[in-house]
Parts: structure tokens; C-alpha cells; sequence
């Protein structure tokens, strides 16, 4: 296990993230970033200005404060290579090389094109498609098939650069296109998945749910359509962009990713005939991070649902830890009873979720920890798994315990659930609490189960290692829910 420190510095910001890395997984330990405006100096000036030179000297030294805090072992900075625009960049770098021992290496476009590839294909389950990135003053597109870059483009602007200025919003579209059909990937473009990353579509993205009243909050694996994308422009020409920046959820970035960044999407749906794209939170940071992870990256995110569960409790779960074997047996659980609950494939995905993270709660609060379960789900950055599959496997989590099946609470969600899924929540809930007590000595005494389903009753035969009494005391304890739910008794032997 070791700490490493991360220094990302921009042209908008310097960012302090510290990781903890261990069997090549990591959690962060902290993320601090201090914003700036380099923009007059980069694109006017070609001159760092002596103000800015000492802000981020000034921040760079708190960092290493912070850094040394930590007990970090290795530290790496990168810096993004629009700083070359200054003239004096050099003098800048070696100015903080002096000061405080930190080396920063400047990123081509060939590294930027890696680390946003790879922090998308971890957060997006996806194969083959193309992803594109809208940075301050840089635009990446770039088309992938079976985890490997195939070809990337740019356009020499990003939400920045087309932020201001003379030209009114449909003479910036309308330019942005043009620019766009010039481009080879998209002259070729096929009928394939978009992803869209960085903070202008996570900030437009944003704007569309509140406008659209989504329910859930969550960045990742949003389906951002280009119906919401237009409402979000015909919402900010309405607004001022003092307001703009109000809005709260947004980016450090904020007005100028809306203003700048909305005519390059509403380009990009045009030019390319897109109905959806998939917004990503993926940025190149989380991609410097990965690629510096012991290990394949590609056999370890091969399933990304998978290895977001084990992320998630590397750095939680204790000596005793049964999640794998809960998940093996609500598995196991679900195919079968598949004649008496009904449900389809469909549901595989969270009852995963909700049997592998059936515990969850208890990081919160022991008591009634499948109440607490729904928030810590919905807010432990699950990837490899749709919005909807996560929100059902939040709920169901909480049904281990069907006192906590609340109809106004889910019907809040009403626009994502219909009629079947409030159903298979609770049936999902009754087959992960079994799961779980069918573990309940920790020590996986059950390997294997036999369900004979004979009328209104199911002898569940149990396949065993040792003595299961007390697995079986435990389960038979939510037979009466069983039966509530799938209408049959439920005899354990």
C-alpha cells in the first residue's frame, strides 16, 4: 500500500488529488483544486504575468504541505500542454522546480488522448464507439474499437476559446460544424455509441436534469438527448451569465462551459446526425492515475461492474468479509427460483449490486443499516451498471428488511420505474436477505442449494462443507416474507 500524489496544473486550475493505492485499486484520500484565469495570458499575452507566476507558486508550496502530511511516497505533476502558448513557460516550470521540488512534465496530445481513452472506458461500459472530450481551448474526438484507439482528431477551440466574443450562438454553431464535417472521424462516422466527456457536458448535463426534473443525481452514464440539449441553450439565452454561474452543481468552469461548450455540442449533434450521447465523468487525472496502477488495465476493467464492487470494499471490507459469497448465492438464488419470482435477465445486473453490497449500510450507521443502504449505493460511483439498474439495486437493498418498502419514496422515481420493477424490488430484496443468511456463520458452509418446488411449497435442499444449523435457523426467519412476496412456504433442509 502506498499514498501518491497527483498535481494536474491547467490553464483554469491547479488540482491536488492524493490516492491510496493497493492491489491495484485506489481510493482518494484527498482532492483540492484552486482556479485561476490564465486565458489572457495564454491566448493575449503569450506571457506568464508575474500575479500569476506567484498565485500558483503560492498554491504549489500549500500542496506540498499537504503532500508531506500524507506521508505520500511518490509524487507526479503533469501540466497541460496549452501552457507552451506562454513564452516563458520554461522559466515558470523551472521557477516551481526551484521552489518545490516538483518536476511537472507536459502532456501531448498523444498522452491527453490516452488518459481521457482510458479513464472513459472505466466509467462507460462500452466496446467500440467514439468519445469526445471539450477542454478549455481544445477539442478531442476520438473513435475506439476493442479497448484501443483506433484514430483521434481535434479542433483548435474548446468552451473557452468559444466563450465571448462578436459572433452570435448560431454563427459559432454553424462554424463549429463546418469545422467538424472537415474532420475525418466524423466524414466516417457510423451509426456507433458517443461518449461525451469533460466539465462541458457534465455541466450541460446537469442544467438538462433540473430543467427535465430527473430524479437521479448522478454525472455518469447519463443519456444526455439532444431534446434536453436544447432546452439547456434556449434556457441560458434567457439568463444572464452572472446568473449562469449560480447555478449550483456547476464546474469550476461554469458559464464559459455553457455559453462556449453548448455550440460545440449542438455541432456535434448536428454534424454527426446524434439523437443521445452518453456523458461520462471520466477526465484526464483519473486516466493519469489508472495508468500508473500495477496491473493490465485492460484485463482488470474487462468487467467494469465487477471491479467497482471490489474498488468499492478493498479499502472497507474485514477479515471476515462474505460479500462475494452472498452475491454467488443470490445468484444461485435467482436461477433457481426463476419459475416462482418471474423475473427476467434484466434484473441480474442489481441484484448484484444490491447482494454484493447488502452491508453497505453498516459503514453508516449499524443500526438499520439497509435503510442507509439506498444512499450509500446510489452514491458510491458504481459504474459498469445503467443509472436505472442502480437506483433498483439501492431499493432492493433496503427491502432485505420489507418494513423499509416505502411506495411515495420510490414513486419519486416514477418517470425511470413502472409497475414491474416496484414489483421486483421487493422480490429482489426477500432473495439477497436469504442470500445473506444463508452465509450467517461467515464461514460459507453452504456451497450449493436445490430448490424442488412442489405446489404451494419449496424444499430448499442444501448442498453443505459442515454443520448448516445455524445458516438454516437464520433463513428460515424470513420465511414468512418469502411467502408474503412469492406466495409459497418455504422449507429449508
Amino acid at each position: 500500500m502506498e499514498n501518491i500524489a497527483y498535481i494536474h496544473l491547467d490553464e483554469r486550475k491547479v488540482k491536488l488529488l492524493i490516492v491510496q493505492s493497493r492491489n491495484g485499486r485506489y481510493r482518494v484520500l484527498e482532492e483540492v483544486e484552486n482556479c485561476y484565469d490564465l486565458t489572457k495570458d495564454l491566448t493575449v499575452d503569450c506571457l506568464f504575468s508575474p500575479k500569476s507566476k506567484t498565485d500558483i507558486l503560492k498554491v504549489l508550496n500549500i500542496y506540498r504541505y499537504t503532500i508531506e502530511t500524507f506521508k505520500v511516497e511518490k509524487m507526479i505533476a503533469i501540466a497541460s500542454n496549452i501552457i507552451v502558448k506562454a513564452r516563458n513557460y520554461r522559466g515558470l516550470l523551472d521557477e516551481i522546480y526551484t521552489n518545490t521540488g516538483m518536476n511537472f512534465v507536459i502532456m501531448s496530445d498523444e498522452d491527453v488522448v490516452k488518459d481521457i481513452y482510458l479513464s472513459t472506458m472505466i466509467n462507460v461500459d462500452v466496446s467500440k464507439g467514439y468519445v469526445i472530450d471539450i477542454g478549455a481551448f481544445q477539442t478531442y474526438i476520438l473513435k475506439f474499437n476493442r479497448r484501443n484507439v483506433v484514430e483521434f482528431n481535434t479542433l483548435p477551440y474548446g468552451h473557452s476559446s468559444l466563450s465571448g466574443g462578436d459572433m452570435s450562438f448560431l454563427d459559432k454553431v454553424a462554424m463549429v460544424r463546418k469545422d467538424l464535417k472537415k474532420l475525418s472521424l466524423v466524414k466516417a462516422y457510423e451509426e456507433d455509441v458517443v461518449v461525451g466527456s469533460g466539465s462541458t457536458f457534465i455541466d450541460i448535463s446537469r442544467v438538462a436534469k433540473k430543467l427535465t426534473r430527473y430524479p437521479i443525481d448522478i454525472d455518469n452514464n447519463y443519456d444526455l438527448s439532444k431534446n434536453a440539449v436544447e432546452k439547456v441553450t434556449d434556457f441560458i439565452k434567457e439568463v444572464d451569465a452572472q446568473k449562469v454561474k449560480k447555478i449550483k452543481g456547476l464546474g469550476s468552469s461554469g458559464a464559459e462551459s455553457l455559453n462556449g461548450g453548448l455550440a460545440i455540442v449542438s455541432a456535434i449533434y448536428d454534424a454527426m446526425g446524434l439523437e443521445n450521447i452518453t456523458v461520462s465523468s471520466a477526465e484526464v487525472l483519473q486516466g493519469v492515475v489508472l495508468s500508473n496502477l500495477v496491473g493490465s488495465a485492460n484485463e482488470k476493467y474487462s468487467d467494469l461492474l465487477q471491479n467497482s464492487l471490489d474498488a468499492y470494499y478493498e479499502f472497507k471490507k474485514e477479515g471476515l468479509a462474505i460479500n462475494n459469497n452472498v452475491y454467488e448465492m443470490a445468484i444461485l438464488l435467482f436461477k433457481q427460483l426463476k419459475v416462482v419470482h418471474k423475473l427476467p435477465r434484466a434484473y441480474v445486473k442489481p441484484l448484484k449490486i444490491a447482494s454484493y453490497m447488502f452491508d453497505c449500510g453498516k459503514f453508516i450507521n449499524f443500526k438499520d443499516f439497509q435503510k442507509h443502504s439506498f444512499y450509500a449505493i446510489l452514491n458510491s460511483n458504481i459504474v459498469g451498471a445503467s443509472q436505472k439498474d442502480i437506483l433498483l439495486a439501492g431499493f432492493a437493498c433496503t427491502c432485505q428488511n420489507l418494513d423499509n418498502f416505502n411506495l411515495p419514496e420510490i414513486m419519486k422515481y416514477k418517470d425511470l420505474l413502472d409497475d414491474d420493477d416496484i414489483d421486483a424490488i421487493r422480490k429482489l430484496g426477500v432473495l439477497v436477505n436469504l442470500a445473506v443468511n444463508l452465509n450467517a456463520s461467515r464461514k460459507n458452509v453452504i456451497t450449493d442449494v436445490i430448490c424442488d418446488i412442489l405446489g404451494d411449497s419449496i424444499i430448499m435442499k442444501t448442498v453443505v462443507s459442515s454443520d448448516p444449523s445455524f445458516e438454516i435457523i437464520q433463513s428460515m426467519k424470513i420465511a414468512d416474507d418469502f411467502k408474503k412476496i412469492f406466495k409459497k412456504s418455504l422449507q429449508i433442509i
